[in-house]
């Protein structure tokens, strides 16, 4: 008869050991709990919930913390990348070059539009007339408005002219600029 309960035992699943060990655990504690006098129930009580409170509010903390971070690298990641955008005319010699050969053939409109659209300034106004070029258009953001005009001076065009509005409402900045050759 034993050597059938010991068969029976080591066939018994893993997860049910485990129940009843926590169910072990469960009691035992319970019954301390229960031998504890009202006051100590309490205090354990209070404590428990401090304890619990404080984790809950360094971990929210950190989380906020970490969010605040990973947002700050973001921002930065944004600045440099735009900031290599404007500087990419100094960078890449042979870029210009090529670009320099290919300026003869298109017109100076043209030109800039191209530059506008690659900046994601869509629906802008650009007029050639004659050695000057005039454009308008809306942006919301500064830093695409200052680094295309930047990136238009880096080309070779000279800003004669610059007029910077920003919208109550929208929010929007309204450019009108001037460029000459």
């Amino acid at each position: 008869m034993n050597i059938l309960q010991r068969r029976v035992k080591r066939s018994a699943p893993a997860g049910s050991a485990l129940s009843a060990r926590i169910t072990k655990y469960h009691d035992m504690a319970w019954t301390r709990w229960q031998l504890l006098s009202a006051r100590d129930q309490m205090a354990l009580a209070v404590l428990t919930l401090f304890l619990l409170l404080f984790i809950g509010g360094y971990g929210g903390y950190s989380l906020q913390q970490a969010a605040k971070q990973s947002k700050e690298g973001y921002q930065n990641q944004v600045a440099d990348y735009f900031w290599l955008r404007a500087q990419a005319g100094n960078i890449d010699t042979r870029a210009s070059n090529e670009v320099d050969q290919n300026e003869t053939a298109t017109p100076p409109a043209s030109r800039i539009s191209t530059a506008l659209n690659g900046a994601g300034i869509n629906d802008a106004q650009v007029v050639a007339m004659g050695d000057t070029v005039q454009l308008s258009f809306s942006h919301p953001s500064q830093a695409v408005v200052s680094t295309t005009l930047a990136q238009l001076e880096q080309q070779g065009w000279q800003l004669t002219q610059l007029s910077i509005l920003q919208d109550a409402i929208t929010k929007q900045l309204q450019v009108q600029a001037t460029f000459s050759t």
